[in-house]
């Protein structure tokens, strides 16, 4: 008898063991699997990278943004296609420059002579709203959408650390500042392609460049851009440490973001105004000119780092002391 007794036991020992297997299952799917010791941490923080891109990159949320951001050049092509079918001009002529203020450039009187320039004016009509927003949106749901669904502790058993944690958040979110950004450059240089004339152009001073130049400088203008959205994802990951509520993270990343553009417009806070972070955001047109001018353009790279520097010091401040408890 005790020999079946212990028979018995151990079969109904073996029948309860594999009960607890979904739950490490499920955290596996959130979780890469545990490096052994000597395995490098910053091995384990790439794996959470790779599985931070592709969570972000697989949402519905992510490709409805992108998808908005591809159209926004298509409805400019059209318009402009539309309202020159006469023979008219597309808008004002002249140069317009980049450099403060917020006065966007007038690229659109040249997208009728050559499909280029629709991918300067999508740029500078998706930068002061579109991508900013679509960036609040990915930043501001980083660290509070985690807390929501309560899968943050789960990410911090890793032994990457909060720290490590942090940076693939963040190098996730610049990721898709230029995603974003190529989506609109590409989606604009294939409108531009369809609907008008490709070919040599002419630059902000008036002297003509090769269509490869032209491209060059529109895919340096795309990365100036992206980068030009530095400040926009760290006050976004900044913010998102501090609720565990992601659609309020995201609606008050979103709101800073209109305010500072309200602010940036109103002459009486000029003295303020070269310190916004989006007050040197159209400077990227002055790469289209023949020689480049670099003023405007470093003080916008610059800002953009003192920004990211500070709110991403303070979501790190933040982040490695709070209290995480669902």
């Amino acid at each position: 008898m005790s020999q079946a007794e212990a028979a018995e036991s151990d079969a109904e020992a073996s029948n309860r063991s594999p009960a607890r297997t979904p739950a490490s299952t499920t955290t596996a799917t959130t979780i890469p699997a545990a490096p052994s010791a000597s395995t490098s941490p910053w091995i384990w923080t790439f794996g959470i990278l790779r599985n931070e891109l592709l969570t972000t990159f697989r949402r519905w949320r992510t490709l409805a943004l992108l998808g908005v951001l591809a159209a926004v050049p298509i409805l400019v092509g059209i318009a402009v296609k539309i309202e020159t079918s006469d023979g008219s001009s597309a808008g004002p002529g002249g140069g317009g420059g980049g450099g403060g203020g917020g006065g966007g450039p007038a690229f659109i009187s040249q997208v009728t002579n050559n499909g280029l320039f629709l991918v300067f004016t999508a740029l500078a009509v998706t930068l002061p709203f579109f991508l900013p927003m679509a960036i609040g949106v990915v930043a501001g749901d980083a660290i509070a959408g985690e807390a929501n669904a309560g899968t943050l502790r789960y990410l911090l058993v890793a032994p990457a650390g909060r720290t490590r944690l942090l940076l693939a958040k963040y190098a996730t979110v610049m990721t898709f500042c230029l995603a974003a950004t190529l989506v609109v450059a590409l989606s604009a240089l294939t409108v531009g392609a369809l609907l008008f004339p490709l070919g040599d152009l002419t630059t902000i001073s008036g002297t003509r460049i090769d269509f490869a130049d032209g491209l060059l400088r529109a895919l340096l203008i795309a990365l100036v851009v992206a980068a030009s959205l530095m400040g926009v994802a760290a006050l976004g990951l900044f913010v998102s440490t501090l609720t565990s509520s992601g659609i309020a993270a995201m609606a008050t990343t979103v709101g800073l973001l209109i305010t500072v553009q309200i602010l940036d417009q109103i002459p009486q806070l000029h003295a303020l105004q070269p310190y916004f972070f989006s007050h040197y955001w159209l400077s990227f047109a002055d790469l289209m000119r023949e020689p480049v001018y670099w003023d405007d353009l470093q003080k916008n790279l610059g800002l953009q780092a003192l920004y990211a520097a500070v709110f991403g010091s303070a979501a790190w401040a933040r982040f490695t002391t709070k209290d995480i408890t669902t």
